[in-house]
């Protein structure tokens, strides 16, 4: 499979400080790259990006990787779908920028992938609705010495998500982070103020910023 990163909105990339952190949005399933930046408004200021997916749906919107899989990729997808990222990436950022990555649903897994791909990139991970690949990826053993900060965010109303991914993306992130893991009643597989605070507070604290 040939995927590359062809779409994308971004702000304060062309005025970029020197080894300055830059935020890379990444938007869930059927959704494009307009979905997440206004979350931006709310959280500790940066430069950030805003990544459309590569796979185009018959319906609207777009996927990381195809639906058919839904919450269990072929390894072979997610390895694609990765590196395709991390192309852009390399393409368009500089090497010394650290990394903020703030994904929701599929693009959390996403998240979650760069992570453990490249975890020496990465200065913050924010989850949102989120699960992960069920498989080892290079930078786990690496992960499990240096348990970086993590925020795990989810509504307790979310039908999307069932308990088994829930389960496994929490385990994973007990022995290879320090997570921190919210839940909001009420909440269902949507962000609300509550974890955009939570978010914001999580980003200040990762960052030496005042939120």
């Amino acid at each position: 499979m040939s995927l590359t990163i062809t779409k994308f909105i971004a702000k304060g990339l062309d005025t970029l400080i020197q080894g300055e952190p830059v935020a890379i949005l990444l938007h869930g399933y059927g959704a494009d790259e307009r979905d997440l930046p206004d979350l931006m408004s709310s959280l500790p200021k940066l430069p950030w990006v805003s990544l459309r997916a590569p796979l185009s749906l018959e319906s609207e919107g777009f996927a990381w990787y195809p639906i058919s899989q839904s919450l269990k990729p072929l390894e072979s997808d997610v390895r694609h779908v990765t590196e395709s990222v991390w192309n852009w990436i390399d393409d368009y950022l500089p090497e010394d920028s650290d990394l903020i990555l703030i994904g929701f649903s599929q693009g959390a897994l996403m998240a979650t992938q760069l992570l453990r791909s490249r975890p020496e990139r990465i200065k913050a991970t924010v989850i949102l609705a989120g699960f992960m690949f069920d498989g080892a990826m290079p930078g786990d053993e690496s992960l499990l010495k240096t348990k970086p900060k993590v925020i795990y965010c989810r509504g307790l109303n979310d039908q999307l998500i069932p308990k088994e991914a829930i389960a496994n993306l929490n385990s994973w992130l007990q022995t290879h982070t320090k997570s921190a893991t919210k839940t909001y009643p009420g909440l269902g597989h949507s962000i609300d103020q509550r974890v955009i605070d939570d978010v914001s507070v999580y980003l200040a604290g990762q960052l030496g910023k005042s939120s």
